[in-house]
C-alpha cells in the first residue's frame, strides 16, 4: 500500500456531511460546502445515485459526468479500500459521503479514514448534522459522559438484556446511553422500551432532526407509556438515563 511521501503533493481526504433528510443542503449545511464540492471531482460515497443527487442539489452547475466514484457500502471488498484513495496519492482530493449526517460517525466511512491516516494522507472533516450529536445537545442528559451504542441486538432477548444492561450502567456511572433502531421497526421497539426500563428512567426520542417534522422530547419512561407516538420509517435517535 502505497503512503504519501514528504515532499510530494498529495491530495487530502474531505469528510464531507451530508443532510440528515430531504431538506434544502444550504438550509443544514454551511457554504463551505459548496465551494470544497465544487474543488472535488473524486468521491467514496455509499449510494452513487443518490450521492449525485446531493451534489446537484449543492452545486447544480458541476458536471456530473466529470465525477469519479467509489462505492463504499457492505457488498464492498475490503481489500479494495485501500485503492480508493490512490488519487490522494497522485494529487488530487477526495470527498467522503455519507449516506445521511456525517462521514464516519456510525458510517463504513470510518475504515476509509483509517487507511488515509496509515497512508499520510490528510483527513479534513466538515461542519454538518450529526443525529447522535444533536440529539444529545437537545436531550438535556449528561453530556459531559455518554455513549452511542449503534443497533441493539435483533434477537429480542438479547436485545432485552442489553437494554437493562445500558440501564444498570447508567445508573451506576451517570453516563447517557444512545442508541438507535431501523426506522421501520421503530414503533414496535418504542414499546418495548416502554416495558422494559424503570419507571423512572428518563427517555429521550429525538426524531427526523433538523427536517419540518422533527420531534425531540424527554420524559420519563412512566410519562411515555401514557403517550401514544407514531415514529414509522422516521430516524429516530434513543437515549435513555437512569
Amino acid at each position: 500500500m502505497e503512503e504519501a511521501k514528504p515532499g510530494l503533493v498529495v491530495g487530502k481526504l474531505y469528510l464531507i456531511p451530508t443532510t440528515l433528510g430531504d431538506n434544502a443542503p444550504l438550509e443544514v449545511l454551511p457554504i463551505s460546502i459548496k465551494g470544497t464540492i465544487e474543488k472535488i471531482d473524486h468521491y467514496i460515497v455509499e449510494n452513487e445515485k443518490t450521492a449525485r443527487h446531493f451534489i446537484k442539489k449543492v452545486s447544480p452547475s458541476k458536471p456530473q459526468p466529470s465525477l469519479i466514484i467509489q462505492t463504499l457500502n457492505k457488498y464492498t471488498n475490503p481489500d479494495e479500500i485501500p485503492s480508493y484513495l490512490d488519487p490522494c496519492i497522485h494529487g488530487f482530493n477526495i470527498g467522503l459521503l455519507s449516506e445521511a449526517g456525517c462521514p464516519g460517525i456510525a458510517d463504513p466511512g470510518a475504515d476509509v479514514v483509517r487507511i488515509a491516516h496509515e497512508r499520510r494522507i490528510q483527513v479534513v472533516p466538515l461542519v454538518g448534522p450529526s443525529s447522535i450529536l444533536m440529539a444529545m445537545m437537545s436531550s438535556g442528559m449528561n453530556g459531559q459522559n455518554f455513549a452511542f451504542n449503534g443497533y441493539l441486538p435483533i434477537d429480542k432477548a438479547d436485545r432485552k438484556a442489553k437494554i437493562k444492561f445500558l440501564e444498570k450502567l447508567s445508573r451506576e456511572t451517570g453516563q447517557s446511553q444512545i442508541f438507535m433502531e431501523t426506522p421501520y421497526r421503530n414503533n414496535k421497539f418504542f414499546v418495548e422500551l416502554v416495558k422494559i426500563l424503570q419507571k423512572s428512567t428518563r427517555l429521550c426520542i429525538a426524531c427526523d432532526i433538523t427536517l419540518p417534522t422533527e420531534f425531540i422530547k424527554t420524559k420519563s419512561v412512566h410519562e411515555w407509556g401514557e403517550i401514544e407516538l407514531d415514529l414509522d420509517k422516521r430516524p429516530t435517535i434513543y437515549i435513555i438515563q437512569a
